[in-house]
């Protein structure tokens, strides 16, 4: 009886190892205490910079002719943009009150402390300018629109300039972002099942974002705008963007078949 016990006891101990070990903070430490505000701060990034804007940015990647549409014969589909553009707000909200939260409010000044306060104003900057940047990308114009010449449309510089610096900035954002995150976990020396998520999580976007990129799903904004015929100005330039791709509508059939 007292053998069966035993062996109970330790087939417990055993099946709650790894629990306890997913539980107990990064360092190691038996207890973890942090100030709410801090707690709050992290999951306002996290929710931000971790979630929101970079799935905001896939949908603006890979998300332009969405699966079933009968491209180009149906043009224009703003599903991608709308997912972008709320994703977006709703990861720079969630940036500014997790800013507002640490605002005066850090006392550490150690070199981890310090990079990851560099880091995280610099990127609550990037996430400022891309709003900004947004809100002066300049007109539309095209075929559906009364004023017909535009900024997209006509792809002047002006346009060439935001592409280059909206997609270039956003993406390595997001890469700084990952080094930002992970310097907040060790700091707050979190709980090691944050950072186990967190690291599924990323790998998991990055084996999506490879998959959709071989897979030709990059597609030029224009394209999927206005279609691929020569007559529209901006198809006579070079795409905008690393990986973008253009297709004519047989190519398109050819690599992902009828609606």
């Amino acid at each position: 009886m007292e053998r069966s016990l035993m062996a109970a006891a330790a087939a417990h101990a055993a099946l709650a190892e790894p629990w306890n070990w997913l539980l107990a903070p990064l360092s190691g430490a038996i207890e973890h205490h942090i100030a709410d505000w801090t707690a709050w701060h992290a999951r306002l990034m996290v929710l931000g910079w971790g979630v929101l804007l970079p799935l905001g940015a896939l949908a603006a990647r890979f998300f332009k002719i969405v699966p079933g549409q009968n491209w180009p014969e149906q043009l224009d589909n703003k599903a991608w943009w709308h997912a972008h553009r709320a994703m977006q707000y709703a990861g720079v909200l969630a940036m500014t009150l997790g800013l507002w939260l640490a605002w005066g409010l850090g006392t550490r000044h150690g070199a981890a402390a310090q990079v990851h306060a560099w880091l995280g104003w610099g990127l609550c900057i990037a996430g400022w300018a891309q709003v900004a940047g947004g809100m002066l990308r300049g007109g539309k114009g095209g075929p559906t629109d009364v004023r017909l010449r535009g900024d997209h449309y006509d792809m002047t510089r002006w346009r060439i300039g935001f592409e280059r610096a909206h997609k270039s900035l956003g993406w390595l954002a997001i890469a700084l972002s990952v080094m930002t995150i992970v310097l907040g976990l060790a700091i707050a020396d979190a709980p090691r099942w944050m950072a186990v998520v967190l690291a599924l999580w990323w790998c998991a976007f990055a084996v999506v974002f490879a998959v959709f990129q071989r897979r030709g799903r990059c597609i030029d904004t224009y394209q999927a705008i206005w279609g691929p015929s020569g007559a529209h100005p901006g198809n006579r330039q070079p795409a905008v963007g690393w990986g973008v791709r253009r297709y004519t509508p047989a190519a398109w059939r050819a690599r992902f078949g009828p609606p």
